[in-house]
């Protein structure tokens, strides 16, 4: 009989199905939007988000199984998630790249011969960077620093601090997409009015998208750690959500300074 026992260090992920089901709800997500658009019909679209939330939610637990449970999570594979996480933040810095090229691409004569002769356009009243920006800026900063105060706490072995870190962060983060959507509520201008609109509600709304996207990794890392799942020594899960929190809080930087700060700088009205 050949011997179960493991003599290697990594984990051979048994046979999952959310790849599988995952790759039909994302199919069926964009059937449904399409659907949704042309004929104003939303239920295939909702049974896609939930087919989705639903692989989101069974693979999540499986991993924590595998993790807390089955202990497959050894050193080396930890490394290979830490890796995989970095290159996934690699991947959304080149995402945000796009839209920073769009945008200096119709603001910069000597970058395009085609960029707008004055920045913003001609009719557009940009949003004035230090009210509600700058606000939203000390949150998302706060929020860096509370997030790290978790990851320190939890470092030291401090369960209690940990989760009152990550509540705070949490709290910061809605208060920060709270702003956001007051924020397009009042600005004058809309979404189909030019180049600068476009590339504003494009850039600040995928950043929006990547908090909310934030918020929830936070929550699940939060349930965890009052579940005790995170020691000291291993918390690749909690740092895979601080690097993506603090990411996160990088670009938001970048957009302040472009599109806000230097936008309503050049504003001739």
């Amino acid at each position: 009989m050949v011997s179960e026992t493991k003599s290697h260090p990594w984990h051979m992920v048994d046979p999952s199905p959310w790849p599988l089901v995952g790759t039909i709800s994302a199919f069926v997500c964009a059937v449904g939007g399409i659907w949704y658009m042309h004929a104003d019909v939303p239920w295939l679209l909702l049974a896609g988000l939930l087919l989705l939330l639903a692989t989101f939610f069974g693979w999540c637990r499986d991993v924590v199984r595998e993790s807390v449970i089955q202990k497959s999570h050894t050193e080396p594979v930890n490394h290979g998630l830490r890796m995989g996480m970095l290159l996934f933040i690699a991947s959304e810095v080149m995402f945000f790249f796009a839209f920073f090229w769009a945008y200096f691409h119709a603001s910069v004569p000597w970058i395009s011969a085609v960029a707008s002769p004055t920045w913003p356009p001609e009719g557009i009243v940009p949003l004035e960077a230090w009210t509600i920006p700058f606000l939203n800026t000390l949150i998302l900063l706060t929020s860096g620093a509370t997030v790290t105060y978790a990851h320190e706490a939890l470092r030291m072995g401090d369960q209690k601090k940990t989760v009152r870190g990550l509540v705070l962060t949490v709290i910061l983060g809605i208060i920060f997409l709270g702003f956001q959507i007051y924020e397009y509520g009042i600005a004058t201008f809309g979404f189909t009015e030019g180049i600068y609109p476009s590339t504003f509600y494009m850039a600040t709304g995928f950043h929006g998208f990547h908090v909310f996207v934030g918020v929830c990794f936070l929550v699940v890392c939060l349930l965890r750690a009052r579940a005790g799942h995170f020691t000291a020594k291993k918390h690749v899960g909690f740092e895979a959500a601080a690097w993506y929190w603090h990411f996160v809080d990088v670009v938001w930087l970048f957009l302040f300074v472009t599109i806000y700060w230097w936008s309503s700088a050049g504003y001739q009205g």
